[in-house]
């Protein structure tokens, strides 16, 4: 079943264009990696899906309703959570009640404080002391933890590795398989090639806000990443799942 879909969007920042009549699916249960260069478009994308941008062209679904128009409460309403780059905690706030203001959606599911404690021990550990004096890996668990609190269906991560030491990434990305393993649909945008290809089913490459590669990770060749993220070669591969789905 197909959970999420844009429908040729196209967005702007003021007068730069940022996305240009992008298409793609997902469907439900799968992660999908996006990769690209700075400024290729990975984070308006989910401003777009997350609705704190609307688009100038296209339309946006998820579970077949048209949510072009929602703000983005009602998307968490509706099943959609965003892990924001650089995280945003309440840094005043301890950390358990950072991870209460997730339950603001209302939403039911699996997901509670003990679910999330048991995803991220050391963030039990932590979860008296304020927020903001945690470690960047840390908070990030803590940010990811606060997303799940809402219930998603689909949960939006925006650069979980950057500044982040190679360990921690290694284990949020552990928290992530996990997460996706027990039925939350994943859309990652992540510079770390490396591990947005080790988790995705699917994965994009933007250039200058359009696809210019796309495939299973297995199929993407080093060779191919690169021409199509420093723009050596436009649309590599020879077929369209973006395309072919809608």
């Amino acid at each position: 079943m197909t959970l999420l879909k844009l429908d040729s969007v196209t967005a702007h920042y003021g007068h730069l264009q940022a996305l240009q009549e992008l298409s793609l699916s997902l469907r439900e249960g799968e992660i999908l990696s996006v990769i690209g260069a700075n400024g290729a478009g990975k984070s308006t994308l989910l401003s777009i899906v997350s609705g704190e941008l609307h688009p100038r062209q296209g339309h946006v679904y998820f579970n077949d309703a048209d949510i072009t128009k929602l703000a983005p409460h009602e998307r968490v309403r509706c099943g959609i959570a965003l892990v924001p780059e650089g995280r945003h905690l309440f840094g005043n706030l301890t950390v358990e009640d950072n991870l209460l203001c997730g339950m603001a959606s209302k939403r039911r599911g699996d997901w509670d404080l003990t679910a999330v404690y048991d995803l991220f021990p050391f963030v039990k550990a932590r979860r008296k002391h304020r927020a903001g004096v945690l470690s960047g890996g840390e908070q990030q668990a803590v940010a990811i933890g606060r997303a799940l609190m809402t219930n998603p269906s689909l949960l939006l991560l925006d650069e979980v590795s950057l500044g982040l030491a190679p360990v921690i990434i290694k284990d949020l990305y552990v928290a992530l398989r996990r997460i996706a393993a027990e039925g939350t649909t994943l859309l990652l945008v992540e510079q770390n090639i490396t591990e947005a290809l080790s988790v995705a089913d699917y994965a994009i490459c933007l250039l200058e806000g359009s696809i210019v590669l796309e495939g299973v990770p297995t199929s993407l060749s080093q060779e191919a990443i690169s021409d199509a993220y420093f723009g050596h070669s436009k649309m590599v591969g020879s077929s369209s799942k973006a395309e072919s789905e809608l």
